[in-house]
């Protein structure tokens, strides 16, 4: 099958003049305002908010009305696929940010059509390669916007082809939506049983307050010098909140180490946490391996005849403890706390280590479960964005086609 190929500018007026907002609207009438922030990815839908007076917008903002297909040319925005249709405008007319692109179709193009069409990754990829201007403020050119061709199948033809991607993209949404669901549950439930067990605490629960219990190792004010290669440096930017990020990687020399670390050697399950941006983070060390710590990590080492040191970690990441210590965080710009303060923040434990390995391990358990679908949903997510893109490539090569389908059955 052969499609009439058609450039953009042959079949779209690109960038309506304002004049006709002013002949059909006086200026005191109210206009739809759509920023930036209000185009979405992923979705044709426009986010209308805000209604202003037809004199208030039309002077330096872009122009356009209902069934026009919006493009965002400046980065990150392009990259990123923010893309519209604009529909239920305020009597009928838009006005928005000046680094939108506006199409208004001809009677040979549908918006549906040319929406999915500019949709595509590739389309992206291309504009992206040639872009203009310093960086920061690159814009797909205009001569790359009007002479991108799309094939121009007949207006029924073109219709078929938007409700296959309409459905499509509906089943694909509820997927994706249904796996968000299932890991936002799990995670939930994680997050219910961390605040069940340390806010209704039993019998036997020990009071004390944090240093009691537990060695500090501080290495903030510190910054090692990095190399290309060497021992790995963990810095607040890897320390997440229950784990350790591998990103970024970043190393200090072997031979530094000794001189490095004077002021005590982690050991495997020693707790890591963050004092400042941001605040509160706790991870465990889970490697036996030398490592190195950057500034705004304390590292803590349980007395491990009377704290479990995943117990610990779990106890840090409770609500309740979490609150106690940001209640104490001070700062303008990047709360933190102070040592001193952290020390004597009070803590409650079961006094029978036995309990508290209980603990850990219905934790773990759960916590196991939550990486699980989290693994389940990247896997999922990848592969329906795959779906999608997949669909776009068949839908404008001619594969979604009546005789297509007909050759095939």
């Amino acid at each position: 099958m052969s499609w009439e190929k058609v450039r953009l500018a042959d079949c779209c007026r690109i960038k309506p003049p304002k004049s006709e907002a002013k002949k059909k609207l006086k200026d005191s009438d109210l206009v739809s305002f759509v920023p930036m922030n209000n185009l979405g990815i992923d979705t044709p839908e426009l986010l209308l908010e805000e209604d202003k007076a037809l004199s208030k917008v039309s002077g330096s903002y872009t122009y356009f009305a209902d069934n026009d297909v919006l493009l965002a040319k400046i980065t990150p925005c392009f990259e990123n696929g923010k893309l519209g249709i604009a529909k239920g405008l305020t009597n009928g007319i838009g006005f928005g940010s000046s680094e939108f692109i506006v199409f208004r179709t001809s009677d040979r193009l549908l918006p549906e059509y040319l929406y999915y069409y500019l949709l595509r990754p590739s389309f992206r990829q291309t504009g992206q390669s040639v872009m203009t201007g310093a960086v920061g403020h690159k814009r797909v050119p205009k001569d790359f916007i009007e002479d991108t061709e799309i094939p121009l199948p007949s207006i029924p033809e073109q219709k078929r082809i938007v409700a296959i991607l309409d459905q499509a993209f509906a089943d694909i949404d509820r997927a994706r939506a249904l796996t968000e669901k299932i890991l936002k549950n799990a995670r939930e439930l994680f997050e219910s049983y961390l605040q069940q067990v340390f806010s209704q605490r039993g019998e036997g629960w020990v009071k004390a307050e944090l240093f009691d219990h537990v060695r500090f190792i501080d290495y903030r004010g510190k910054t090692p010098t990095k190399t290309e290669s060497g021992l790995r440096l963990i810095t607040a930017k890897n320390v997440r909140m229950g784990y350790l990020r591998d990103d970024p990687m970043e190393y200090v020399a072997p031979d530094s180490y000794d001189e490095w670390m004077t002021r005590g050697i982690p050991v495997k399950g020693d707790v890591l946490f963050t004092t400042e941006a941001p605040l509160a983070n706790v991870a465990q060390l889970e490697t036996d391996e030398k490592v190195v710590f950057a500034q705004r990590i304390i590292t803590m080492q349980p007395d491990r005849e009377v704290l479990n040191d995943s117990f610990l970690k779990y106890l840090l990441m409770s609500p309740p403890i979490q609150r106690r210590i940001h209640e104490k965080g001070t700062g303008a710009t990047a709360t933190g706390i102070k040592a001193s303060l952290l020390k004597k923040i009070p803590i409650e434990f079961p006094g029978c280590l036995e309990e508290q390995a209980a603990i850990v391990e219905k934790l773990n358990s759960l916590t196991t479960h939550v990486e699980r679908l989290e693994e389940i949903y990247s896997e999922k997510h990848e592969w329906l964005t795959a779906l999608k893109k997949t669909l776009l490539q068949k839908a404008f090569s001619g594969e979604l086609t009546c005789d297509s389908e007909e050759a095939a059955a």
